[in-house]
């Protein structure tokens, strides 16, 4: 739950900071802060966040494109729509995670879970229908890659789940980091743009917010599969919608409001699904 707080504080930076700046050079700021705060914090602490080397080097480069893609996406898609539109096609990933978890970690997940996912899909589709009806090619791109990051996503928190026998932080920071840094430092070049003061703090603030956030979100899922946790994800409702209207005076339409509780109450009733079929006796002796 605190990962998620502070995916929105970052999300509601990343969509001041869109209309100034392209996504290449703000993830490549933020891609920079992590890994300068790991070399130091190595430096003033030996082995600190443990080992760099992984036997499973695939998956932490497949987390690490999934995260750079994820980031790309979503900081596009809040350059065209508001936080609570946004998150709710983000609030779709609960449900992709289950799938993935099903297929890739063979997590059993209950029957009932699967209708509660059709509903909160359902929810999604209440909500943005008034924008999609209106055919507004910015809102077209920005729920588009909403969806396209959303996957990236859910990519993501599954790998975590699957990487949940290591050990350590460092490796979860130094992939990323490193990916990201080598794949926009040729963008960010090309379309640099000189921050000031404040802006080179607003900047380096999104490292620090998405580094703790990853961190946090990985070591959750060490602890609890995907499908018990992912529905938590919800808690960003609240923060996208006070976010939005606080900080960029957009407050919520009806059907926004209606979708967003029909999700939460399929997020809440998932779990609990989930949650009872992993208390099952196996029948077994």
């Amino acid at each position: 739950m605190l990962a998620l707080m502070l995916f929105g504080i970052l999300d509601a930076n990343s969509k001041g900071l869109s209309t100034e700046f392209s996504a290449a050079q703000a993830l490549l700021i933020r891609h920079g802060t992590l890994l300068v705060l790991l070399l130091a914090a190595r430096m003033l602490w030996q082995g600190a966040g443990g080992t760099l080397w992984s036997r499973h080097p695939w998956l932490h480069a497949t987390r690490a494109f999934s995260m750079l893609g994820s980031g790309i996406c979503f900081f596009i898609a809040f350059r065209h729509l508001p936080l609570a539109d946004g998150y709710l096609v983000y609030f779709t990933a609960p449900f992709l995670t289950l799938l993935l978890a099903r297929i890739f970690l063979k997590e059993r997940v209950p029957r009932p879970a699967w209708i509660w996912c059709a509903l909160g899909f359902a929810g999604v589709i209440v909500a943005l229908s008034p924008q999609l009806g209106q055919g507004d090619a910015g809102s077209i791109t920005g729920f588009a890659a909403a969806m396209i990051g959303t996957l990236f996503y859910a990519v993501n928190i599954t790998i975590n789940r699957g990487l949940r026998m290591e050990a350590g932080i460092a490796r979860l920071i130094l992939w990323p980091g490193v990916v990201g840094v080598l794949a926009n430092a040729p963008f960010a070049a090309a379309q640099w743009v000189q921050p000031d003061a404040l802006e080179w703090a607003r900047l380096i603030a999104n490292g620090v917010l998405a580094g703790a956030a990853a961190v946090l979100l990985a070591l959750a899922f060490r602890y609890a599969t995907a499908a018990r946790l992912a529905p938590f994800e919800f808690i960003a409702l609240p923060w996208s919608v006070t976010l939005d209207w606080a900080v960029f005076g957009n407050a919520p339409e009806p059907a926004v409001i209606l979708g967003g509780v029909i999700v939460v109450v399929a997020c809440v009733m998932s779990e609990r699904a989930v949650k009872r079929g992993q208390a099952k006796p196996s029948g077994k002796t």
